[in-house]
């Protein structure tokens, strides 16, 4: 399978690896600056689910010329514009889009530009980080990475992709119903990234408070009404999960979002996430105080970075 990844950062990078050892052909599509990193030091991974070191096939430029048969997508969200340019030549001469991006404003935007048929589903749950150095650090054993046809003719391409992974690092699905795996995910994440950011602490910090799962709860809530409202109602089995992450008093974690604010990162995905989470509640007619709240407090966070950077 020929694969065309965007970037070779913590996410991209690591599943461009773990494609590599299935035996894909994958292509890494980068900026001159990690070309030459790339270059100099190769593709370097620490996980406890194997690490990586390996010469890539790096390039700044695709043309509709070159031929592949899927695209990765792994950008940020306020990236997915420029992301979206950089691509349209290797999309142009076939191939197909598989973003592995949060929230459901990302398929809105790829299916206005390139069509639902030509973009597949994908969620993937794992901590990486890029470190300073250009090394991508897998944080923990989680690695859980689905992929599903979003239209029945993708079926195919979907099923070639899966079994491109290997399959002894980590745990890979096909789905047969990606867009709930979609709310399953948005729904959990955007109300981690609110509320860790919110009160800029770990879930323990916050449970740890006269009223903290109090609040958790009603968080949940209200993302748990708006998947329900959407027509995606999260299963017994999802909400329990959800509670095991954001309701444990020993969970010493916090979203990434929380990660992004707390090193004063100048960009953060509060619009993808949690913005547009708290547009479809209005469209529902669903009250979202907390998520409210939080939006307005990772707005404030956007304008100061921004007059920093004025």
């Amino acid at each position: 399978m020929n694969i065309l990844v965007l970037g070779a950062g913590a996410i991209g990078g690591y599943y461009g690896a773990r494609l590599m050892k299935g035996g894909a052909d994958v292509t890494f599509l980068v900026r001159p600056k990690r070309a030459a990193a790339l270059a100099e030091h190769g593709l370097v991974i620490r996980s406890d689910l194997g690490a990586v070191k390996t010469p890539v096939r790096a390039v700044q430029r695709v043309t509709s010329a070159d031929r592949y048969d899927l695209v990765l997508l792994t950008c940020k969200t306020y990236d997915l514009d420029s992301a979206m340019e950089a691509i349209a030549p290797a999309v142009e001469g076939g191939a197909a889009v598989l973003p592995l991006l949060n929230g459901l404003a990302v398929y809105d935007a790829l299916d206005a530009r390139f069509g639902q048929d030509r973009v597949l589903g994908g969620v993937c749950y794992i901590a990486t980080m890029l470190e300073a150095g250009g090394e991508i650090l897998h944080m923990g054993a989680v690695d859980k990475l689905i992929v599903g046809p979003r239209v029945a003719a993708q079926a195919p391409l979907a099923q070639r992709f899966h079994d491109a992974l290997p399959k002894d690092q980590g745990v890979r699905l096909l789905s047969t119903d990606i867009a709930q795996d979609f709310w399953d995910k948005w729904a959990t994440v955007c109300t981690a990234a609110a509320m860790t950011c919110l009160m800029r602490g770990l879930v323990s910090e916050i449970m740890a408070t006269s009223d903290g799962r109090r609040v958790m709860q009603a968080a949940m809530k209200e993302t748990q009404a708006v998947a329900a409202a959407a027509g995606h109602p999260l299963s017994t089995q999802t909400i329990q999960q959800m509670e095991g992450l954001l309701l444990d008093p020993k969970r010493d974690w916090a979203a990434s979002m929380m990660r992004d604010v707390g090193q004063g990162m100048p960009r953060i995905e509060a619009d993808g996430i949690v913005g547009d989470m708290l547009k479809r509640a209005d469209a529902f007619g669903i009250e979202a105080p907390m998520l409210r709240a939080a939006f307005v407090h990772l707005q404030v966070y956007e304008v100061q970075q921004r007059k920093k950077l004025a």
